[in-house]
């Protein structure tokens, strides 16, 4: 097994976070705002936990796959560091809406953005953001986020999709 060389200072991994914060959050105020403000912090608050919850089923004993930040052990900055996620979960969906993705295009759109998702966390291994551990590479991270934006966006549409709140009139009614 090769032995983590963790940093133990403010330095790349530390950036790398706030930079995409700044640069996510930076378009999201330039876009212009096209859904609701409970449909604007839907994806953002799925996209973090889906990111918690994901890092802490696999990053965790018993599977233990990697770690996160300057530590084998949580630090306050990778519980901020979570916020990178919320900005581009709803730049997946403010995309999908506003290009009308549906049908079979869907599938080479959530695709694209397991893309996306890939080079960014290749590039957060390479700045210290991840350490991989136990034979995990960055190819295992495919299903994951082909999955994760999967669900996302079928929840999303779920919780969103006109014909829902139609059904709930006439049962009303």
């Amino acid at each position: 097994m090769d032995t983590i060389a963790y940093d133990h200072h403010f330095n790349g991994n530390e950036w790398f976070a706030i930079g995409l914060m700044s640069v996510g959050f930076a378009v999201y105020w330039l876009l212009p705002r096209t859904l609701s403000p409970m449909q604007t912090i839907f994806p953002m608050l799925i996209s973090v936990t889906f990111g918690l919850v994901f890092d802490h089923t696999i990053a965790v004993p018993p599977f233990d796959l990697y770690d996160v930040g300057d530590r084998a052990s949580y630090e306050t900055f990778d519980f901020i560091s979570y916020l990178m996620y919320a900005p581009y979960g709803y730049l997946f969906v403010y995309g999908a809406e506003r290009l009308r993705i549906s049908g079979m295009p869907v599938i080479g759109y959530i695709i694209a953005w397991s893309g996306i998702s890939l080079v960014f966390e290749w590039i957060g291994v390479k700045v210290g953001v991840f350490h991989y551990k136990h034979g995990y590479i960055i190819l295992y991270s495919i299903p994951i986020y082909l999955v994760v934006l999967s669900i996302q966006l079928t929840m999303y549409r779920a919780a969103f999709s006109t014909g829902r709140l139609h059904k709930k009139k006439n049962r009303i009614l």
